[in-house]
């Protein structure tokens, strides 16, 4: 029956678009589906890889750490993103954490079964090179964001990425606590505060 299950999350994976359904029996038999509660680390940076994962529902932070344990924020991912291929690909230990920020379901797919899918799948190749594309455009984004724009210019772009268009309005649904917002656009937690209480006193 959980064979069953896992076949049917990843038939509906964009990711896996392609596959044959014998394909899919082989990938199903090398994953395994898994829950975890908020706050939960998933992939700790500089652990060995094991498995890539995919997010079936609910949302989680991707984050670096320096050696004094200030954090960096670096993407946040929501149902049906993906992590962890790039450690499958070159057998490199993890490059960042990932943490849930809300109750998270996953499915986690063996490093042989994701191995085996790209050699026998063009098509998820070509997706997962599509994946590694944008982070690399949306890390050339944010750098060009640290390095142009004052903290006011990055909370609103932060604001601005997170909204989404509701009635002809851009509104923020999924709402960040400023601490996590301070994270992502290397600043203070009251900075970013004192920048959107301005921002209130103006709207």
């Amino acid at each position: 029956m959980a064979h069953e299950e896992n076949k049917a999350f990843l038939r509906r994976v964009p990711l896996f678009s392609g596959l044959s359904e014998q394909q899919l029996e082989q990938l199903a038999a090398g994953s395994a589906r898994r829950s975890f509660p908020k706050g939960r680390t998933i992939v700790s940076e500089g652990e060995p890889s094991q498995s890539m994962y995919i997010l079936l529902a609910g949302r989680a932070k991707v984050q670096r750490s320096d050696s004094e344990g200030k954090e960096v924020i670096l993407a946040v991912l929501g149902s049906g993103e993906f992590f962890g291929e790039m450690s499958l690909i070159d057998d490199s230990p993890r490059s960042a954490s990932v943490i849930t920020l809300e109750p998270c379901e996953f499915m986690a797919v063996s490093k042989d079964a994701f191995k085996s899918m790209l050699m026998q799948s063009p098509d998820v190749a070509m997706n997962v090179m599509r994946g590694l594309v944008r982070r690399l455009r949306e890390a050339d984004q944010k750098i060009e964001t640290l390095a142009l724009l004052d903290v006011y210019g990055r909370v609103a772009r932060v604001l601005l990425d997170f909204s989404e268009t509701v009635g002809g309005e851009r509104v923020v649904k999924n709402k960040l606590p400023r601490q996590e917002i301070a994270k992502m656009i290397g600043a203070s937690r009251e900075m970013v505060s004192r920048v959107m209480k301005i921002g209130r006193a103006h709207v």
